[in-house]
């Protein structure tokens, strides 16, 4: 118990030794605020949070979040043939991809696909 003890203590001396000369010896730059700023979706940490931008940027993220659940219900139809009707499953099968294609076409014709500048 006494040599677990000191090898525990010998362990933690070695790990804050290790982390106090890393922490003196390294270089930090606040020179460049641009490099030390996080990126996130494009959007420039540096100006103000609450300018506006353009509301089709979310419009094409709901778009592709909707395509990605498609997919998601879709791929385990092909495993679930096995367990159930077949007919059945290519019938909802059917039924999902067609409103999803018609809500693509109703998209498309109020012109929420065209990206204008």
């Amino acid at each position: 118990m006494h040599l677990l003890l000191t090898l525990s203590f010998i362990s933690l001396m070695i790990a804050t030794l290790m982390a106090a000369v890393a922490l003196i010896t390294s270089k930090k730059s606040t020179k460049d605020r641009e490099k030390l700023s996080p990126f996130e979706c494009g959007f420039d940490p540096l100006k103000k949070a609450r300018t506006p931008f353009s509301l089709r940027f979310f419009m094409v993220t709901i778009l592709f979040l909707i395509f990605d659940v498609e997919i998601a219900l879709l791929l385990p139809l092909g495993v679930t043939t096995v367990l159930a009707n077949p007919t059945s499953i290519i019938m909802a099968a059917l039924i999902l991809t067609l409103i999803l294609i018609l809500g693509l076409l109703h998209e498309w014709n109020q012109g929420a696909l065209n990206w204008a500048l």
